[in-house]
């Protein structure tokens, strides 16, 4: 048998995936949703980071954002409402070798998966949550959200939205996220790149995007456009984003307030600590046979 006359392609030398590579079934949004935008550079950053399939999983709960997975040709779940964070905290532990995406709206993440937002955050497992943030529930045809406005008028407050609106920075910097930023769908240079820093850092990377439902919310974030005559104010050059406090108050800032990286610190994640766990449990076993491990675990719980 001849030798072959070339060596498999390594890692290194294949070539990045194109959009057309990535691209699966056509988008399902209204015309002109903020989504777009995401999803557009989210194909871009894959691209531009040189990951493959293999290497990158996209996760999501219920809502219009969450049909995401659905449109990348890679691996993905579109799992249940407000339960992708648990689910890709899983993923995350289970295969630390992979880039962890989440994709949800203000509902999803906020409402009823907020109580795991909490628990996402303060485990600070290595994973990037991309909130694409409305101010309404979309897919339901135009309910108050968790983040709507005081005064929103909708189906569930047709005389305007009463309720403090949850600010969604504050609230996983609070909670203990390691990387907060947020962006916008109208600024897709800006957007790219906070994916991206959201990507290369080692713990839990949560950005708020506020991406506009033209069907139900139109034009109500203007005042973050410069084409439309608003303002988009990038976070202060001398802001210390490892200054907790000084990030709390900076997104505090009455709308639209800044855009950027307001949070970014270095802090263990959990799948460096679960890892450390891992290996000090097998120590003990070091030498034996699976079988032998489970027998030996077997006996210790009689």
């Amino acid at each position: 048998m001849n030798a072959p006359t070339s060596l498999p392609a390594t890692e290194a030398e294949r070539k990045p995936l194109t959009k057309k590579e990535l691209v699966a079934e056509h988008p399902t949004w209204c015309p002109g949703c903020g989504d777009y935008s995401v999803l557009a550079l989210y194909y871009k950053m894959i691209e531009r980071q040189k990951l493959h399939q293999e290497k990158f999983v996209s996760v999501s709960g219920i809502g219009c954002s969450s049909r995401f997975p659905y449109f990348v040709q890679a691996h993905g779940v579109h799992f249940i409402h407000g339960r992708s964070l648990p689910f890709a905290t899983g993923v995350a532990l289970a295969r630390p070798d992979l880039h962890v995406f989440v994709f949800g709206g203000d509902g999803d993440l906020f409402s009823i998966g907020g109580n795991h937002m909490v628990h996402a955050a303060r485990k600070n497992t290595k994973m990037s949550v991309v909130c694409m943030d409305n101010y309404v529930y979309g897919l339901t045809k135009k309910q108050t959200s968790p983040t709507s406005p005081i005064g929103y008028k909708s189906k569930t407050d047709n005389w305007g939205a009463v309720d403090q609106p949850l600010n969604p920075v504050k609230m996983v910097i609070a909670c203990g996220a390691t990387f907060v930023a947020r962006t916008t769908h109208t600024n897709p240079n800006h957007l790219l790149e906070t994916m991206e820093a959201a990507m290369h850092h080692d713990g839990f990377s949560v950005i708020e995007c506020l991406s506009e439902c033209v069907e139900f919310y139109p034009g109500a974030f203007d005042s973050a456009n410069p084409r439309k005559g608003g303002q988009f104010l990038t976070v202060p050059a001398d802001h210390d984003v490892t200054n907790e406090a000084a990030a709390y108050k900076l997104a505090d800032a009455p709308f639209p307030g800044y855009f950027g990286v307001f949070y970014n610190v270095n802090r263990p994640s959990k799948n460096a600590r679960e890892a450390k766990v891992n290996a000090t449990a097998m120590e003990k076993f070091k030498g034996l046979k699976d079988w032998q491990i489970l027998k030996k675990t077997m006996e210790r719980m009689k």
